[in-house]
């Protein structure tokens, strides 16, 4: 949308948007709920998660400004397959399902850019796949790490954005005592410096080196 909201043939449809703000930890997704249609970010920060064995949350991945939230809904499941939540005070445009499927059908640009999109999606999703079954505890955080500094990089030496050692440990697949004894050791190593929760990458070039191999920087 965000791409062709200059196209003449999309401003009927963009002005059937409903613009939803979201207090910090708010909800707007939640798993297995009814699909009503597509949001974009327009300010703040968002993560999207889906529930996994014995209940456990794995965070797919994070979304900044001008990425869509819910797409996996849309088209072929009457239900949700995923969980979002704002991260910090965010601000979405939402579009019911209705909108969409009459905007895909009238702007072609807007059909080829979204099927290029879920092309690229699935590439990162079997990329991320191949690459967590290959990957050490260590590999698994660092990649994590550098995930968040390529999306939303860094401020006075620390991420742009804060994450709990088990929430970056639900985004790395492992557990929180794993992600609490990397992070140590990382900054043993000088590769990381904290300050309190927050977390800074003292050279990321060494850590991009390090996990080279799984080619880190596909899923961006």
């Amino acid at each position: 949308m965000h791409k062709n909201s200059s196209n003449e043939e999309l401003q009927p449809y963009l002005n059937k948007k409903t613009v939803l703000v979201c207090k910090k930890d708010q909800d707007f997704i939640l798993e297995g709920t009814p699909v009503v249609g597509l949001y974009f970010v327009y300010q703040g920060k968002a993560k999207i998660a889906k529930t996994g064995l014995m209940g456990k949350e794995q965070i797919i991945r994070f979304a900044k400004p001008g990425e869509i939230v819910g797409h996996r809904g849309f088209g072929y499941s009457q239900e949700y397959q995923i969980s979002a939540k704002a991260l910090e005070r965010t601000v979405l445009c939402s579009f019911s399902t209705e909108v969409i499927t009459k905007a895909l059908l009238t702007v072609p640009s807007l059909t080829y850019d979204l099927l290029t999109f879920y092309s690229e999606e699935l590439n990162r999703s079997e990329t991320k796949v191949k690459k967590f079954a290959q990957m050490t505890v260590r590999e698994k955080v660092i990649d994590a790490l550098l995930y968040i500094n390529r999306k939303f990089g860094q401020s006075k030496g620390l991420l742009n954005l804060q994450l709990t050692r088990k929430e970056i440990a639900d985004f790395a697949g492992t557990t929180e005592e794993q992600v609490i004894r990397v992070l140590s050791s990382l900054k043993k190593e000088k590769l990381l410096n904290t300050e309190g929760k927050k977390i800074g990458i003292e050279r990321v070039e060494l850590l991009s080196k390090e996990i080279a191999d799984h080619n880190y920087f596909i899923d961006s």
